[in-house]
């Protein structure tokens, strides 16, 4: 069978599945908020105190105060890809969620959009309990601009939910996911300037990772959570909005080609 390159049909629809999605994590949301929080609280917090202690200030601000908008973004990025990845792939694969979805007048174009804003709807929860943490301890510099880290984390949910939704097209199984983290999620964490400044690598990772949209989110965060106006706004959005748009178009085309053949 051929693949099908049209751009998805975006339509209304997607609403009730998304709302499906949520009537079903409402029952478990304590768990899965809890879950979601503690693993970068402690990042953050014991690399923050731990590491914070032995080395000066970065950027005229504390290390905890420095690793906490990468831990936003670094959180916010794993909720989106874990849900598109091994919650929807359970739906798709394992539940046959999407193919009882699909007896009803719905497209396969409805339900990969519902699993977008469902996977950022998630990861923006994970976004705000950084957040709250963030103003818990006092780490932003100005409560207003800290705000806007939220649309934000909205723009990187979207963002890593189309990529997610990339490999859960082409994925075998649930052991094929973590070539993905292995080959994708670790190293944006490690070069896009999550636990230290970017600009302290060599001159060719800093090109790559230039391009990379954690590093564009980290960068439109990390000021906002000093106290600081980010430069060049539009470079950083536009970069994200490309790859958000491109992965969710690839993993369209994937979907249809392994699902409607």
């Amino acid at each position: 069978m051929a693949y099908d390159f049209s751009l998805p049909v975006l339509s209304l629809r997607f609403i009730p599945i998304w709302r499906r999605h949520f009537l079903v994590w409402r029952k478990l949301a304590i768990p899965s908020i809890l879950g979601n929080l503690a693993d970068p609280v402690f990042y953050m917090l014991g690399f923050g105190y731990g590491l914070g202690s032995l080395m000066p200030h970065i950027g005229g601000v504390s290390y905890l105060t420095f690793l906490s908008a990468g831990t936003l973004c670094y959180s916010t990025m794993n909720s989106a890809s874990f849900e598109v990845l091994y919650s929807g792939f359970s739906r798709m694969h394992v539940q046959k969620t999407w193919d009882a979805i699909l007896n009803a007048p719905m497209m396969l174009d409805d339900i990969l959009l519902a699993e977008l804003v469902w996977g950022a709807s998630k990861s923006l929860l994970s976004g705000l309990a950084i957040l709250l943490v963030i103003w818990v301890l006092g780490l932003e510099h100005d409560w207003a601009l800290s705000l806007w880290t939220i649309p934000v984390a909205l723009l990187i949910g979207i963002t890593f939910s189309g990529m997610g939704l990339v490999m859960n097209a082409v994925s075998p199984n649930y052991d094929f996911f973590l070539y993905y983290f292995t080959l994708v999620i670790t190293p944006m964490v490690l070069l896009c300037g999550v636990f230290y400044p970017a600009d302290r690598m060599p001159v060719l990772l800093q090109e790559f990772a230039a391009w990379l949209p954690l590093t564009h989110a980290i960068t439109l965060v990390r000021p906002l959570i000093m106290g600081e106006i980010p430069s060049r706004i539009a470079l950083h959005i536009t970069n994200m909005l490309i790859w958000s748009g491109a992965s969710f178009w690839l993993a369209s085309i994937l979907t249809r080609r392994r699902l409607l053949k």
